[in-house]
């Protein structure tokens, strides 16, 4: 059974960092492209991070860019989403998505796997 699991979440003060992680069970991430994605209430899922099989590409979206970092360690079978100078409006829930396509980047149709997210809450 494939299980993708995040973990981190919580509540911080803006301008505060959070790292988030996903571990996987079942299933060897070393032949995955991950992303991370967020949903805020009321809004759709959002595309923030998408990480190659290797580590050795990365984008980002806008929104994000210069503030969050996805990186990778497939000897853990772990995907992390590092994130720093964080706003009031990155509140949301995180989810940690794996695709075996080989140019995936930012549509949610193009993941197979998807952990059950993990709340982010910034404070003002």
């Amino acid at each position: 059974q494939v299980q993708l699991v995040e973990s981190g979440g919580g509540l911080v003060q803006a301008g505060g960092s959070l790292r988030l992680s996903c571990a996987a069970s079942g299933l060897a991430l070393s032949g995955y492209a991950m992303g991370w994605f967020r949903q805020a209430p009321g809004k759709e899922r959002e595309f923030l991070a998408r990480i190659s099989w290797n580590g050795g590409s990365t984008v980002y979206a806008d929104s994000v860019k210069g503030r969050f970092t996805i990186s990778r360690d497939n000897a853990k079978n772990t995907v992390y989403l590092q994130m720093s100078s964080l706003k009031p409006e990155d509140t949301a829930v995180y989810y940690c998505a794996a695709s075996d396509r080989a140019f995936v980047i930012s549509r949610v149709d193009d993941y197979d796997y998807w952990g059950q997210g993990t709340q982010v809450t910034v404070s003002s």
